[in-house]
């Protein structure tokens, strides 16, 4: 192994383990909509799926000053700089869970997305440029395993945490009128989460400490020009359509997982089934990162991939219209198999090229996140209004936008 290779897979090890911990936070909100419903005493789906919101919010609002910040700090103090803000975003559901204070559960969900808005900004287009572009889609593609991974171990961890031998705790309150006995038991269930939430505190702080004393190497990116004159991030039609294209597959991805335990109740399947749900979800994931990292680029290229992973996902959509109860559910989970190839691909074809704006043009598309906040409160309020089933058929949005990019988009030059 040369000089290069032994730096390259340095800076994936301790890349990755950042993407473990992004995977580890971002999933659990797969558990977190169901006990908030339950614990804050939740009426409809749209008041649920904020849990979403307030996370993914903070990606617009956080990534351009991101992007400012680590202009000034570089990448290895920026990603420290990430996992403190997420640290205190955990610590806020103390307080929140004491109190049973939705809000302040929303603004700790919404520091966290803030610290990993920062963390995103800074490793995603690290892990683009530390290796051949054409292979971009393969090194993310181990990331998002180290991502998905981590989701898997984190749903059982906080389900367990929160929901393991409670379901008669469970079935009291909501049988029990309101009153002091009620309120008694929503706070037993409540400070469940206490404990969880500090252990994932000083797991982060600990991670601090691992960062600093990494040594990360600095990316310098070099002025780009067009015909010798130096260019501005307008010049780039190609990155902007990419924006928006991680906007639609980011909802995508999440209303694909987020929704499966709501779904499941829908359909009357008890949580201590459907919690397993979104772990089936994250597997369906990594099988297709794994195909990821065995087919591209040597067998087809990130962009051929990313066209029959849609193909396959309007496929797969099609079935859980048609179909009812467990057929459709097991459609919705075989989405994120399709789902895997999409991120991988379109970040490197939206940053391809760009040299000196290569960290703005990746600020704009962590803010792009922001998908995941806003496409599953339309799929919240649609639910409400028609149901849960139908619903669905937002996600054709999605998918007829990001074949756009994929077919044309990804193409236009100035």
């Amino acid at each position: 192994m040369t000089e290069k290779q032994r730096s390259t897979a340095y800076c994936m090890f301790v890349i990755g383990s950042l993407f473990f911990v992004f995977g580890f936070v971002t999933w659990l909100n797969n558990i977190l909509i169901p006990y908030m419903r339950t614990s804050c005493e939740l009426t409809t789906q749209v008041q649920g799926y904020l849990v979403t919101f307030a996370f993914y919010i903070a990606y617009f609002v956080m990534s351009i000053p991101s992007s400012f910040v680590l202009k000034k700090t570089g990448y290895g103090n920026g990603m420290a700089l990430g996992l403190i803000v997420m640290a205190i975003g955990c610590m806020m559901f103390i307080p929140g869970a004491m109190t049973r204070s939705y809000p302040i559960f929303l603004i700790g969900l919404f520091l966290q997305g803030s610290g990993l808005s920062l963390l995103q900004t800074a490793s995603n287009p690290y892990v683009t440029v530390i290796g051949p572009v054409e292979s971009a889609a393969r090194r993310m593609s181990v990331m998002g395993i180290c991502n998905k991974v981590a989701g898997m171990i984190g749903i059982l961890i906080l389900y367990n945490a929160l929901f393991k031998g409670k379901e008669q705790l469970i079935e009291n309150i909501q049988k029990t009128p309101a009153g002091p006995a009620k309120e008694q038991m929503l706070q037993q269930l409540s400070s469940g989460v206490i404990l969880p939430y500090i252990i994932m505190t000083m797991v982060l702080i600990a991670l601090v400490i691992f960062i600093k004393t990494a040594h990360l190497p600095e990316i310098i990116e070099e002025e780009k020009k067009i015909d010798g004159h130096k260019t501005s991030i307008f010049s780039f039609p190609y990155m902007w359509l990419g924006v928006l294209a991680i906007f639609f597959y980011v909802g995508a991805e999440v209303i694909a997982i987020d929704t499966l335990i709501p779904y499941g109740d829908y359909y009357g399947i008890p949580t201590s089934v459907s919690h397993y749900f979104g772990i089936y979800a994250l597997v369906a994931l990594l099988i297709g990162y794994f195909c990821g990292i065995l087919f591209v680029p040597k067998v087809i290229s990130q962009r051929n991939a990313l066209i029959i992973q849609l193909c396959l996902s309007v496929i797969l959509v099609i079935v859980a219209l048609c179909t009812h109860g467990l057929a459709s559910i097991v459609a919705i989970i075989c989405l994120s198999f399709a789902h895997a190839i999409m991120w991988p691909a379109i970040w490197p074809l939206a940053i391809h090229d760009l040299g000196e704006h290569t960290e703005f043009a990746s600020a704009l598309l962590v803010m792009a996140i922001v998908g995941g906040a806003v496409m599953p409160l339309i799929y919240g309020r649609i639910a409400d209004v028609v149901n849960p089933h139908d619903a669905y058929a937002l996600l054709f949005v999605s998918y007829a936008y990001i074949l756009f990019f994929a077919t044309v988009g990804c193409k236009l030059r100035r």
